[in-house]
């Protein structure tokens, strides 16, 4: 399950930015992403808010320099060739011109393609305002207590541009994506306002109104 704090909720579809946290909801699962920032609904439940207790530990922006590395925490973020705009947890400046962030996630280490894209959106978007490369980040992950190296792909750079393209595609459109049914939708926030079950099954629905109907 994915987390939202309230500036990201703040997007409207008056603006072609997009959040660096809908890509993470997108990838999810898109009609998650729509409820979210094309219908400004979101509710809590355990998930998202031990996710968002994780994320007070990086919330406050400052930095501190440890073994000569410089940790800036809750750093600003942009893309204006993507159009994307957020934050990062915390970002790490070592001496020899590496560029680190660092994502902090509720949860056990394990790999999860959102929370990579989350992180290669970031990378993207230190490399367009500093003018470096940044082939690595890691996710932090709380309950484990380590860090999961990840690796700034081709293919994640790929899935970033395209989700964008997607994200502001579906905010133009203001079409809600449809509801996917499956395992996610148990732990999501959402599940009582998307009611996925019963939108899924409107074939199904359609078919018993008209045997309802219908005379021998």
């Amino acid at each position: 399950m994915v987390s939202v704090d309230a500036d990201s909720r703040a997007l409207t579809v008056e603006t072609d930015t997009v959040p660096l946290s809908a890509l993470q909801h997108w990838a999810y699962c898109p009609r998650q992403c729509g409820l979210i920032y094309l219908e400004q609904v979101f509710e809590d439940n355990l998930h998202t808010v031990r996710g968002q207790a994780v994320h007070h530990l990086v919330d406050a922006p400052g930095y501190e320099t440890k073994s000569g590395v410089r940790v800036e925490r809750a750093l600003p973020l942009w893309s204006d060739r993507l159009g994307l705009i957020g934050k990062a947890d915390l970002v790490e400046f070592h001496p020899d011109g590496t560029v680190f962030p660092v994502e902090f996630k509720y949860g056990r280490k394990r790999q999860r393609l959102h929370d990579d894209l989350q992180l290669a959106a970031q990378a993207l978007c230190l490399e367009e305002m500093l003018g470096r490369s940044v082939p690595r980040g890691a996710i932090y992950h709380a309950s484990s207590r380590r860090r999961r190296e990840v690796e700034i792909t081709a293919q994640l750079r790929s899935l970033v541009e395209e989700s964008v393209t997607a994200i502001r595609a579906m905010l133009a459109s203001g079409v809600l994506p449809a509801p996917v049914d499956d395992g996610r939708c148990r732990e999501c926030s959402l599940n009582a306002v998307c009611q996925p079950h019963a939108l899924a099954r409107r074939d199904v629905q359609r078919l018993q109104r008209a045997d309802l109907y219908a005379v021998d």
